[in-house]
């Protein structure tokens, strides 16, 4: 298991994922969830996956492989919107799963994979999408402006709470950074180091891109200063009737 977000915000995307593939008593592993493409002044692309692990990888080199070959009929260059990139997706995620599902099947193993993606094709607005095992998809709304793939509920209450289309970019970032540590701190199938790359809106580049560990300076100091936030607020709560003094 592992947990991915991306938020859209009026002045850009952010996305953050965890690292870990796979947790137990005695083995642990981990593997970048995130993967960026940028063709300055064209498109940003990115992509994040959860799920079976065989199946994201397929994708990603079949990705990878249509990218470099002039034959292939599409790649993430050729849509000229960003959901003809994400039925590409879809489709490709598929394929995988129908060539391994019977041997999966008899280990009683799962083939699906879930994927976010987002990102910019210059003279467009920024867009995320969320794409299905079954290979369909669904967009953000201004309602609820990020998606979620993976173990999502620990993470999902500050989003709620925090994140609105009119959210700096910066506290955005912040945001998806608590909601990656509440679901660390909660769930032992995710884990660091968490990556978080921000794209600001109409500038088709590389997005920032950071990754933290449990020792990283920012993410200590976030950490720390949200768990003191907590427990001041927690202390502040209004008292039971029975509580007050008379």
């Amino acid at each position: 298991m592992t947990y991915c977000l991306a938020i859209s915000v009026n002045k850009g995307l952010v996305f953050a994922s965890d690292s870990r593939t796979n947790a137990g008593v005695d083995y642990v592993a981990t593997y970048s969830k995130m993967h960026r493409y940028a063709w300055p002044d064209e498109r940003v692309v990115v992509l994040l996956t959860a799920g079976s692990l065989a199946t994201s990888q397929a994708v990603v080199n079949a990705i990878n492989s249509d990218l470099e070959d002039p034959r292939a009929p599409f790649n993430l260059r050729k849509g000229k919107h960003l959901y003809d990139v994400a039925s590409y997706i879809g489709a490709l995620s598929q394929k995988e799963q129908q060539q391994h599902a019977p041997a999966l099947e008899k280990s009683n193993a799962s083939a699906e994979a879930s994927f976010i993606l987002g990102g910019q094709i210059a003279g467009k607005a920024c867009e995320i999408y969320m794409i299905y095992p079954q290979g369909n998809y669904i967009s953000a709304s201004e309602d609820t402006p990020y998606l979620q793939i993976g173990e999502n509920k620990y993470g999902k209450p500050i989003l709620d709470r925090i994140i609105t289309p009119h959210t700096s970019l910066e506290d955005a970032g912040r945001c998806a950074m608590v909601s990656l540590d509440s679901t660390v701190r909660s769930n032992i199938s995710v884990g660091l180091p968490i990556e978080l790359a921000i794209h600001t809106n109409n500038s088709i580049e590389a997005p920032w891109h950071s990754k933290y560990t449990a020792f990283s300076p920012m993410y200590k100091s976030m950490q720390k200063q949200w768990n003191e936030g907590l427990r001041q607020a927690f202390s502040g709560l209004p008292r039971f009737d029975w509580e007050k003094e008379d």
